[in-house]
């Protein structure tokens, strides 16, 4: 039988260093009574405002809630929003030494308005292009001091299009984890697909597959996913593939090794967050056992647990283990 407990705590002793776009999710919580008698638009009564660590942020809260010690590597604005959520990484216990503030850029700021646990409108306050030459090197010198310093056990890309993963950034930064021999694992958006090539586990959802790869189908199946992961391993040279397939669970490939795990039923209230969850877990799972199988397995559960909350949400620890022990032991 699996010890899921023995393999939880061995998290504790795991070095996580998390890079890419940082962002601070505002929820603005109230009651909708009228219309405005300016326009034909909702009145919303604010009951309440609260500031959650999302994108990248989302990641590293994740990896910390699981056990890890986790570090951030990023670039934020040098501005309220940017203390703020260093504020929340310092409450939290995420380490925040190895991020840049910048007065180039502003802090990427996503603020929901909810009434009746639905989103009526979302505002998003944020720098999307890409960092000048000297933000990269001054980020890259932060990698190289992380790794030198803290030598850590994986690094997570966590790309959002907000700019701070540039092509160099992904390259050298990857070069360097490889010298080292730190796990790399890749949660990829649309504009840099085809740059993370040579890390260990890339993880994109189907729909970002399929548009990099300019192809169209309707049915999904094992021996057409394994043709998406030797097509993507022909131009990216990655170790494992590690696709989500939303409510059809997520697809693995390594060597030959191949599978899809099916979702497991969910009263789903809030999928935001969930690919957060799952490339946490499947990194510290990966890293802890090396068991390809077991990481799609625990990340799938995950994925599935966090989708029952509202906004973003950390995984908890304790109901994550006791799911793995329902459902896989």
């Amino acid at each position: 039988m699996m010890d899921f407990k023995k393999i939880f705590e061995s998290f504790v002793s795991l070095k996580t260093g998390v890079v890419g776009d940082v962002m601070l999710d505002t929820y603005i919580w109230g009651t909708v009574d009228r219309i405005s008698p300016e326009a034909p638009v909702p009145v919303i009564s604010l009951s309440n405002k609260e500031y959650r660590i999302g994108g990248a942020g989302n990641v590293a809260l994740n990896c910390h809630s699981l056990g890890s010690r986790v570090f951030v590597l990023s670039v934020v604005g040098d501005d309220a929003d940017g203390l703020l959520l260093d504020e929340l990484f310092n409450e939290s216990g995420i380490d925040t030494s190895y991020t840049i503030k910048s007065n180039k850029r502003i802090t990427t700021n996503k603020s929901r308005i909810i009434s009746r646990n639905q989103q009526m409108m979302r505002i998003d306050s944020e720098t999307t292009h890409y960092l000048y030459t000297e933000e990269e090197n001054l980020l890259l010198n932060k990698i190289t001091s992380f790794i030198e310093t803290e030598d850590p056990d994986i690094m997570i890309f966590e790309d959002y299009n907000k700019g701070v993963l540039t092509e160099k950034v992904i390259h050298e930064a990857i070069n360097l984890c490889r010298e080292a021999g730190i796990i790399t694992a890749i949660d990829p958006k649309r504009k840099n697909f085809f740059s993370y090539q040579y890390a260990d586990i890339f993880k994109p959802n189907l729909k970002e597959a399929k548009e990099a790869l300019n192809l169209l189908f309707e049915e999904v199946n094992k021996p057409l996913l394994e043709k998406i992961h030797q097509e993507l391993q022909n131009i990216l040279h990655h170790r494992v593939s590690f696709i989500t397939l939303s409510d059809k669970g997520i697809f693995y490939q390594e060597d030959s090794q191949s599978d899809i795990i099916p979702s497991h039923k969910r009263n789903i209230a809030d999928v935001s967050g969930a690919g957060d969850t799952v490339i946490a877990v499947a990194s510290l799972m990966y890293a802890a056992t090396k068991n390809v199988q077991l990481m799609a397995e625990v990340a799938n559960i995950a994925g599935g647990l966090v989708c029952e909350e509202v906004g973003t949400m950390a995984i908890d620890r304790g109901r994550l283990m006791n799911e793995c022990e329902l459902l896989l032991a």
